[in-house]
């Protein structure tokens, strides 16, 4: 696939591997978009649509919170070690705790694992961003993005609704978040492709003329 992204688009290294990796990540989350609900209700001793609305709130107050401090870092560190670092993680963070899943029983356990879900976002989708728009081909911004929305989000949501439905009654709710899971670890295994690429943390000129024909080529 990748091969495929790089040769055919003509888009340079960087940004074929993230699309390819947040596509894993955005179909583990459609996985389980469609079935978390039924889960909490169905398979949570005490879970009800309450808790369904509390453990989602908990997720997207901590990761929108903790996010700001990670843009924040990140941007104040000059180049992109740090941001690879966060990346993979955020995502072997993320993919631990969505395992989790798999022996959670307790209402509490739901709401533990969603802060740290949101933890393990929040160290992930700002450098995500960062690293994506610093290597967006210059003439080709608009293309690129469009691909990322289209191929990552629209692509990995499709599948993973579709899939998600449809393992239910195959596998169980449990080991739909075990495969969840394996999605978000092979997702950090695609990113350790992106080190030989990313920018020191204080590049020469001639490491920044390295790293861009790496990119590039």
């Amino acid at each position: 696939m990748l091969p495929f992204l790089t040769f055919r688009t003509h888009l340079n290294k960087v940004i074929s591997i993230i699309i390819v990796s947040d596509f894993l990540v955005t179909t583990s989350g459609a996985l389980l978009a469609p079935i978390f609900a039924l889960f909490i209700t169905q398979q949570i001793y005490g879970g009800s649509a309450e808790v369904v609305g509390f453990a989602i709130a908990i997720y997207w107050i901590v990761k929108s919170i903790l996010q700001l401090f990670t843009a924040r870092f990140i941007d104040k560190n000059h180049g992109e070690l740090d941001d690879h670092y966060f990346m993979v993680g955020g995502l072997l963070l993320s993919g631990f705790v969505i395992g989790g899943y798999f022996f959670a029983s307790e209402v509490w356990h739901v709401y533990i694992l969603q802060a740290l879900l949101g933890i393990g976002d929040s160290l992930l989708v700002p450098p995500f961003y960062a690293v994506f728009t610093r290597h967006v081909d210059k003439g080709n911004e608009g293309f690129e993005w469009s691909l990322r929305s289209s191929l990552s989000f629209g692509g990995g949501s499709a599948l993973g609704g579709a899939l998600g439905g449809i393992l239910l009654a195959i596998a169980g709710f449990r080991n739909i978040f075990l495969l969840a899971s394996i999605l978000y670890f092979l997702s950090a295994i695609i990113l350790i492709f992106l080190r030989p690429y990313v920018i020191p943390k204080t590049p020469k000129l001639v490491d920044r003329i390295l790293a861009e024909q790496k990119r590039i080529y």
